[in-house]
This record gives C-alpha cells, sequence and structure tokens, in this order.
C-alpha cells in the first residue's frame, strides 16, 4: 500500500516540475513583449491554471486509461514512468529547451509498460470509439498524430493570423498599435494560460486515479479506515474511461499552481528572446493560435504539447514577418529536443523497470 503513496507523491513532483517547466510556455510572449512583468505573468498563469484544470477530464481519461493497458499499470510501472519524465524535464529545464513534460509522461508510460509485460501488445494503439466519427483512444491517434498536426496547425494560424493584422493595421501607427495591442494580449494571455490548465494539468490527474485503480483492484486499499474510503476507485471496464474524482482534480490544480508560481526564466528566455523579436501584437497572434490548438486538442482528449504549440505559434508570426527574422539554430535545438523526449524517456523508463525486475522488486 505504502508504494500507492509513494507513485501519489511523485505523480505531485511531476506536476509541481510541469508547473515551472510548461507555464514558461505559456507566458513566454507576454513577458517578452514587456506587457507584463514576469512576477505579474506568473501569478495570471497560476490562476488561469487552476480554473483550466478544474475544467473536464477529457485528457486525464486518456492518460488513465487510452495510452497503455490499464492492467499493466502497477504501482512500479507508474514509478519508473514518473521518475524518467521528471528527469527529462529537469534535464532539458536545465538546458533551457522547451520540451514536452506531455510526450516525457507519455513515453514513460510506454516505456515501463513494455518492459513489465515484456511485449508491445500492452500499449493501446488504436481503439476507435463506437459512438463517434473520431477515435476515442491510442498512441496514434492521441499522441502520435497529433504530436505532428498541432505544431503544424499552430504554425499555420499564428502564420495567417500575423499576415492578416499586418494587411488590416498597415496604415496603423506603431504607437496606437502597441498600444491596442498591449491590452488585447492580456486576454489572448488569459486565454492561453486557462487552456494550458484544462491541457496539462489533467495529465497527473489521470496517473493518480490509475494507481489508486491499481490499487483498488490488487486489494491494496482494502484495509484503510472509512474515513480514507475516497481514496478507492474502481478500475474501469474493458472499453470504458476511469473516472475522476473532484479530489483528484482540486489537488492536481493546486499542486499545478504552486509550480506555476516558481516560473520557469530559462524557457521563457529561450521562447520570448532568443526564437524572434516580438512585439504586443505578435504575442497577441501566437497566444491565440496556441489557445486555440489546445483548447481543441483538450475537448477531444488528446494531451498535445503546450511546449509545441507555442513555439510553432512563435515561428508562425516571425516567418508572417520574413523567414530570415527566426534564429533557425535555436529552431534546430528545439526541434531535436522535441523528437527525442518519447524515445529518450521511454527508454529510461524501460531500464528503470527492467532493473526492478533484475533485483526481484517487481514481477
Amino acid at each position: 500500500m505504502a508504494l500507492i503513496f509513494v507513485v501519489i507523491l511523485m505523480a505531485l513532483i511531476f506536476e509541481y516540475v510541469n508547473g515551472f517547466h510548461d507555464t514558461a510556455n505559456s507566458i513566454a510572449t507576454v513577458v517578452a513583449t514587456r506587457v507584463l512583468t514576469p512576477r505579474q505573468a506568473v501569478v495570471m498563469a497560476a490562476l488561469t491554471n487552476l480554473i483550466g484544470a478544474m475544467c473536464g477530464t477529457a485528457v486525464a481519461t486518456t492518460i488513465a486509461s487510452g495510452i497503455i493497458d490499464p492492467r499493466i499499470a502497477t504501482q512500479e510501472v507508474l514509478i519508473c514512468a514518473l521518475l524518467a519524465a521528471i528527469v527529462w524535464n529537469l534535464v532539458t529545464w536545465r538546458a533551457g529547451l522547451p520540451s514536452s513534460s506531455s510526450h516525457a509522461l507519455v513515453g514513460g508510460l510506454v516505456g515501463a509498460a513494455v518492459a513489465a509485460a515484456r511485449s508491445w501488445s500492452v500499449v493501446v494503439w488504436s481503439l476507435p470509439d463506437s459512438a463517434h466519427w473520431y477515435p476515442n483512444k491510442g498512441l496514434l491517434w492521441k499522441v502520435i498524430i497529433p504530436m505532428f498536426a498541432s505544431p503544424l496547425l499552430g504554425f499555420v494560424l499564428g502564420f495567417f493570423i500575423m499576415g492578416l493584422l499586418y494587411a488590416l493595421l498597415r496604415n496603423w501607427k506603431p504607437r496606437k498599435v502597441n498600444a491596442v495591442f498591449g491590452k488585447a494580449q492580456l486576454v489572448s494571455a488569459i486565454s492561453m494560460g486557462f487552456m494550458h490548465g484544462t491541457n496539462d494539468a489533467q495529465k497527473t490527474m489521470g496517473i493518480v486515479a490509475l494507481a489508486l485503480a491499481s490499487g483498488t483492484a490488487e486489494g491494496g486499499l482494502a484495509r484503510l479506515p472509512r474515513w480514507l474510503a475516497f481514496l478507492q476507485v474502481a478500475p474501469a471496464e474493458t472499453g470504458h474511461n476511469l473516472s475522476i474524482a473532484l479530489w483528484i482534480k482540486v489537488m492536481c490544480a493546486l499542486v499545478m499552481a504552486a509550480g506555476t508560481a516558481s516560473g520557469g526564466w530559462r524557457i521563457i528566455k529561450t521562447l520570448g528572446h532568443k526564437m524572434v523579436r516580438l512585439q504586443p501584437v505578435n504575442g497577441f497572434a501566437a497566444e491565440s493560435s496556441s489557445a486555440v490548438v489546445i483548447g481543441l486538442a483538450s475537448h477531444f482528449g488528446i494531451p498535445v504539447s503546450t511546449t509545441h504549440n507555442v513555439s510553432a505559434a512563435i515561428m508562425g508570426v516571425g516567418a508572417a514577418k520574413r523567414f530570415s527574422a527566426l534564429k533557425w539554430t535555436i529552431v534546430e535545438r528545439m526541434a531535436w529536443a522535441w523528437l527525442l523526449t518519447i524515445p529518450v524517456s521511454a527508454t529510461f523508463a524501460y531500464w528503470l523497470m527492467r532493473l526492478l525486475q533484475v533485483f526481484g522488486y517487481t514481477q
């Protein structure tokens, strides 16, 4: 039973790290354009993340029952997955690279589950939902395809919105543009923070629900006193999603808000200053594009990368001015971080799980 609480603690550590790692992505533009000070942006992001995290559970249920077979999600598997994701997040944060916490967690889950089962069959590749036209679960539809499609959409939207603004504002004086979009960017930044909460905070909710469902199924929570009965979570039936209790949502939302409040200035510097020079109108276009893409993904329960979408939108906004405005050496470093996140975290989690097996700590 103790392992269950270790998993929950590690999940909350991951959520805290996610808060200062990925929130930097959501506020980088509003800080770079000097519409808000870093302190003001962090407070704004913490509040909007908290509100967004309380809205919906589609992404949480995807993590809990749409990536790997929940029956293989033992406490050991979850510990290895979380540890791999935390380590990768800290490494990329230290390097100032805006990598994806979402993909680090997914990679960790896949790697640890494959090691535990010694088979790829535990990975849910694709499972269509008979009640809808879109596939409901699966690594292919929920992670791999969106991994490429969502940043592409963010780039195109950023390019289109910025191009449209250039056409509409061509006769405006720069001072008026900055004044108007300095205020408009507050709205887009708030929207971005809210959407970030609806997607990123829910990933840890799914892990906590998985841990409790696994503990309930194994009987580890059967000996709890009556006042702790709320910790028992019924495992999902075949073809159904795991339910996410309200207390899990509140706990994860608060921890992510706390992580957000600690900031992430290294990544803010990369996104907001190094990649392309931003003005308030550019920040508005990038944040609006990102918010739209992440909002759509959250609606369909797709755990997309805030990092990928914000970065791609900023690239699109920069390219609308001219492609030479982008600093391609920074873009190249970020692209490598994107591509390596899932395989590196999966490999790390796989070998952590294999070590536990070798030393007899699991089956």
